[in-house]
């Protein structure tokens, strides 16, 4: 009980900390004249009010964070700030459910790019603002924001960055300290972001749109102001800024911040997933659009290697962006996108799915195995560039393969049986688990999440979360083993 009452008043602290990023809506309110500048700052008061209650009943409870304690606490942070999130949705959109006002946040925060909403191009522009700013806040993980702040209110964070952290390899740092790396990491996603604003305005966008497809696209997560999205600005400039910043975020921040901090462009050339990722991406979008010509899909290859590398780039990384209705290609384009959604996503990117160092991981592992049955006294040990992979990591990975192929089979046969067809179904567990948006079927490019029924809502929302905190944090939370002292 002490642990859990000590855990309520870090969340508490957290609380105190979401409470600030009311700011930025409730700015844009009153530079926008929308009239929601109220709903928002009786939100922030209503969400700081319940973090000092909460911190104030549980302050007598401090503890040294352990490690499994981080585990917990990560699953009651994005659960429970994604409730706290909905309130200015619920507050301005009268007719949404809380089940649809909690998808959409949750579908924020973990950067899926999933919508529910109908009609964004009318919403007020605070509103807009603030589901993208949830985007970005999930983008490099609240978890970590915290990380770099919570210390000076007491309370230490290494346990935190460990649990929420993505990927295998979890202990690497930049920096001695802990909070100096999530502060980095926040100075690197930053610029980045600030560039990417930049660029969008300079291309044609509204300061306001600028600012959200920025805040969307760092955080790979797809939001738009507009039910058309891209499509709506029908913009090659502004597609290949997008790419490319898609691109960034979808590589190890890590490798971002060494090479600005070394201004050297060689941390890209030692990062054993960039150029994996990239040939990756750069061949499938040359095939795609060959593919697609063929089809008669487009009656030129440019159109087509155009549409294709935005929308296969935007689906691969898991952002969720799109420039057409790739719902209506020939099924093995869409199908081959959302294959690479489970796999490209670097580690330490913003993005989801498998990650590009398990696939390599994987990759090499098979290679391994082939050797050794034609070698079988051989001692060969399991090498990615010129690191040495544990074996213990091999088992991780092995472990983490099958829970996340095994989460997305029976949520896929829950929807089924929930009586969605099955390519909706598939395609949009699939999408949702890797964070990557919009799938096929009914949940298409052109359609949203708001033709489900509350059931399969809460399942695709349950994947979100999953695929978000990379399914064992939660999983671990349901063995006895987790409990005992």
């Amino acid at each position: 009980m002490t642990r859990l009452l000590s855990l309520a008043r870090v969340f508490g602290l957290m609380l105190m900390v979401f409470s600030i990023t009311y700011l930025l809506p409730i700015l844009t309110s009153l530079l926008f004249g929308d009239g929601t500048a109220g709903l928002f700052l009786a939100d922030m008061c209503f969400t700081l009010g319940a973090g000092i209650l909460l911190w104030f009943a549980t302050r007598r409870f401090v503890r040294d964070l352990k490690a499994k304690d981080g585990f917990l606490l990560v699953v009651l942070a994005w659960t429970g700030m994604a409730a706290f999130a909905t309130i200015p949705l619920l507050s301005y959109l009268e007719s949404l459910s809380f089940t649809d006002a909690y998808f959409e946040t949750m579908s924020g925060l973990t950067t899926t790019g999933a919508t529910v909403l109908s009609g964004l191009d009318q919403l007020p522009p605070a509103i807009n603002l603030w589901r993208h700013e949830l985007n970005w806040l999930g983008g490099m993980g609240i978890i970590v924001l915290a990380v770099a702040i919570l210390p000076v209110l007491g309370v230490g964070g290494r346990q935190l960055f460990m649990a929420e952290t993505p990927g295998p390899m979890k202990d690497s740092k930049l920096t001695p300290r802990i909070t100096e790396t999530a502060k980095n990491l926040w100075l690197v996603y930053g610029t980045i972001t600030a560039l990417c604003i930049l660029a969008l305005k300079a291309a044609g966008m509204s300061w306001l749109d600028a600012v959200c497809h920025a805040f969307a696209t760092m955080g790979l997560g797809g939001f738009s102001t507009h039910d058309a999205s891209v499509g709506y600005f029908n913009s090659p400039a502004i597609e290949g800024i997008l790419i490319v910043f898609m691109l960034l975020a979808g590589m190890n921040f890590a490798t971002h911040f060494q090479a600005l901090r070394g201004k050297s462009l060689e941390p890209y050339r030692q990062d054993i997933e960039a150029m994996p990722y990239l040939m990756l991406l750069i061949g499938s979008c040359l095939g795609i659009a060959l593919y697609l010509w063929l089809q008669g899909t487009y009656a030129s290859y440019w159109t087509a290697l155009r549409h294709a590398s935005f929308n296969l780039v935007s689906i691969a990384t898991d952002c969720g962006f799109a420039s057409t209705d790739f719902n209506e290609w020939p099924i093995f384009a869409p199908l081959w996108m959302l294959f690479l959604s489970c796999i490209c996503s670097c580690t330490g990117s913003t993005g989801g799915g498998i990650k590009m160092m398990r696939t390599m991981i994987l990759v090499k592992q098979s290679e391994l195995q082939m050797f050794l049955l034609t070698h079988p006294t051989s001692v060969n040990p399991l090498k990615l560039g010129n690191m040495v992979i544990p074996s213990n990591i091999m088992l991780s990975v092995l472990g983490f393969i099958f829970v996340y192929f095994m989460s997305i089979v029976i949520l896929t046969l829950l929807l089924v049986m929930s009586g969605l067809d099955f390519v909706s179904s598939f395609s949009a567990i699939l999408a949702c688990i890797n964070n990557a948006g919009p799938g096929l079927g009914q949940v298409g490019p052109t359609t949203n999440y708001g033709v489900l029924t509350d059931f399969q809502v809460w399942m695709c929302t349950l994947a979100m979360f999953l695929g978000r905190i990379e399914v064992f944090t939660a999983l671990i939370l349901l063995t006895p083993a987790y409990w005992r002292k």
